[in-house]
């Protein structure tokens, strides 16, 4: 009967102790120095060598030549502890999982204070200590706070968190680590090697994923696979048929029709997996496993030489190979879509459904609106697998406008004031425009410009552009709703690119939130490299324009007008009745009938006003002639100085109040006789209303 590889291949020393120097070599030093606990507690992952390492120091202790970190091996307590050996009587080992209740712990302590029978020490090695009740914790709590010089306590546990913290601050803490899949494949050749049996190098990979960095589990995984081998020895099909693990020639199909985008390929895979008896969840786990290994190659291509992959070297070809057909981005892509739909399997109904969804996602990234599946369509269009299939968006075509309409002629000869002046002067406010009477019709409204084409350079940018505006959304929502309603895609020039706003309080409000920065950052996701965007005001709305203006358009001189001969001197005619007012656009200066006088009116000569007549066609021509016939008589006109001030003497018809005048001579008529002299009557009774 032969002797589990485990058990058979267990370390007898710490020398031997494979991938757990960081606690070995502090024991060895202790043993060494003479500066021993008298409690230890040894945490970590099952199969780690915990249990292996309390013997060794048990045996280190009570060698007849120690302590010593090297044990003689010959000695009574050496040979009794050796890992094949029958054990020794005053090292005892006790599994709390069912020795952990508090009459458990009573017996211990009755008993801990016995010498040893012919050992130095007496030696508790306690495993799953995580087991003890708190009950049996506190039984123990005084015989570990101070025990008797001749007993010592080994605590193992896979969960330290669970031992009482009394407990745990009286011990020495080793935390033990999972073994590198280096050291676990060199310590199977080892043991292959020492057992003469052949091996495919290609199968001892699968034997260390297997075993997940417990050296026990991978032992037990290699005895057996030993177990089953015929003189052909240990073979990567017997490995994969008996472990279950999905076979690396499917695996690099799957991978090379991700690449092509063939569906049809993958799903064919998906079938052959379902038929064969292949848990989805395995298979799905081991293609994950595979997109990891690519997502490593893809960014460090020499992963092979520095030790981050263990593959053979035809293997690392292959996989060389997947790496650039997919690129980083498409890879990670697949990898976040297989690790979530991992976990949506835990329970599901359907697996193989979910296996499915998985892959159908990985081949149309389109499906998804994040950044990851904007970077995965980019690198396929680089690569040119997905030419034609992805068309960027046409710049909007620039809109049909009218011919202008013809203006009307004026109503008489003389030139009205230029528009662009006005407009200019007024700081480009909306107030109506005077207008004298008889000086003309009011001026047409501007025409409005045809639209202006984009900028040099504005291609690329004004292509993407709705890449970039999905990639801001992302980015920051705010961002993203103002330059989608009020900003414009003016210009673009080497790496600046201009937006513009219709007004300067929404280009301080958008530079002030600095989100002219992620604008940039959003340009630099889709287009790549570093941009820099500028913020100006000028054009109204999302969309491509032209040049960059910074503030309002300048007003166009108008356009010259060709030189016409003038016309014979003609006799007088009456005025013409003003023509009817149409509402003008609201863009055009609104004109009026307002009329500024020239100088100041007689208002005792003016007749009164005329009562204002309900809306009609002859309202302007009424009130036309009304104006004119009060032209004709007779106005003053504005004095060329300010007359001086006169004494009351001079000037009769000085109303001012006498008695609040310093130049006025009081002596002057007053009361009844001052208005009857003002008035040019004759008071004929004076009523006392007393």
């Amino acid at each position: 009967m032969s002797l589990a590889l485990y058990r058979k291949y267990r370390p007898g020393t710490f020398a031997e102790v494979k991938g757990q120097e960081h606690v070995t070599d502090p024991l060895r030093q202790a043993l060494r120095s003479g500066r021993i606990h008298h409690a230890y507690l040894f945490s970590g992952p099952r199969g780690c060598g915990k249990t292996s390492s309390a013997r060794i120091l048990a045996r280190s202790l009570n060698c007849e030549k120690g302590p010593t970190p090297d044990p003689c091996g010959e000695c009574e307590s050496c040979v009794a502890l050796a890992p094949t050996g029958p054990g020794h009587l005053d090292v005892i080992e006790i599994d709390a999982a069912s020795h952990g209740g508090v009459d458990d712990a009573r017996d211990l302590r009755e008993r801990a204070f016995f010498a040893p029978v012919s050992a130095r020490y007496k030696i508790y090695i306690i495993d799953e200590a995580h087991m003890v009740t708190r009950e049996g914790f506190n039984a123990l709590l005084k015989l570990v706070e101070e025990p008797p010089p001749h007993l010592k306590f080994v605590f193992a546990t896979t969960e330290p968190e669970k031992v009482i913290g009394t407990i745990k601050s009286r011990t020495h803490h080793y935390p033990f680590r999972l073994m590198p899949p280096a050291t676990l494949r060199k310590l199977m050749e080892e043991i292959l090697d020492a057992e003469s049996v052949p091996y495919e190098p290609a199968a001892l990979p699968l034997v260390v994923r297997a075993g997940a960095g417990s050296a026990r589990d991978t032992l037990s995984i290699l005895d057996q696979l030993l177990a089953g081998a015929d003189e052909s020895g240990i073979t990567y099909q017997r490995a994969v048929s008996l472990l279950g693990y999905t076979d690396g020639d499917l695996l690099d199909e799957v991978v090379d029709a991700f690449a092509k985008r063939d569906g049809a390929a993958v799903f064919h895979a998906v079938h052959r997996v379902i038929e064969g008896g292949h848990d989805p969840r395995r298979f799905a786990t081991d293609l994950l496993e595979r997109f990891r290994d690519l997502v490593i190659l893809s960014n460090v291509p020499e992963a092979a030489g520095s030790g981050l992959l263990d593959r053979p070297a035809d293997e690392m070809e292959r996989l060389q190979a997947q790496a650039a057909s997919m690129g980083p981005a498409e890879l990670t892509r697949a990898a976040e879509v297989f690790n979530a739909g991992l976990t949506e399997m835990r329970g599901a109904t359907s697996p193989r459904l979910l296996l499915e969804l998985m892959c159908a996602r990985v081949l149309l990234p389109g499906a998804d609106q994040g950044e990851a599946a904007l970077l995965a369509r980019l690198e396929r269009l680089e690569r040119g697998v997905a030419a034609g299939t992805l068309a960027a968006a046409p710049a909007p075509a620039a809109p049909s406008t009218p011919p202008p309409p013809s203006a009307p002629a004026p109503a008489v000869s003389a030139p009205a004031p230029a528009p662009q002046a006005r407009a200019a002067a007024r700081g480009a406010d909306d107030w109506p425009t005077p207008v004298r009477p008889g000086s003309g019709a009011a001026t047409p409204p501007p025409q409005p410009q045809p639209a202006q084409a984009p900028a040099p350079g504005t291609g690329p940018v004004q292509q993407m552009w709705p890449q970039v505006l999905e990639a801001i959304k992302n980015r920051q929502r705010v961002a993203w709703m103002i330059l989608n309603a009020q900003g414009r895609l003016l210009g673009v020039e080497g790496n600046v690119v201009t937006v513009g706003f219709e007004k300067p309080g929404d280009v301080q409000g958008f530079l002030k939130g600095k989100r002219d920065e992620v604008v940039a950052a959003a340009l630099g996701d889709v287009l790549g490299g570093t941009w820099r965007v500028e913020v100006v005001v000028g054009g109204s709305g999302p969309g491509p324009a032209g040049p960059a203006t910074r503030g309002p358009a300048a007003p166009q001189p108008p356009a010259p007008q060709a030189a016409t001969p003038p016309a014979p001197p003609a006799a007088p005619a009456p005025a013409p009745a003003a023509p009817e007012r149409r509402p003008a656009p609201p863009s055009a200066p609104v004109a009026t009938d307002e009329t500024w006088p020239d100088a100041p009116t007689d208002d005792y000569d003016a007749p009164p006003p005329a009562p204002r007549a309900a809306p009609g066609p002859g309202l302007a021509a009424a009130r036309s002639a009304a104006r004119a016939a009060a032209q004709t008589g007779p106005r003053q006109s504005w004095p060329e100085t300010v007359p001086g001030r006169t004494r009351r003497s001079s000037r009769p018809d000085d109303d001012v109040d006498p008695l609040n005048d310093d130049d006025a001579d009081v002596s002057e008529l007053t009361g009844m006789a001052l208005i009857q002299r003002e008035l040019g009557g004759q008071i004929i009774e004076e009523i006392d209303h007393s």
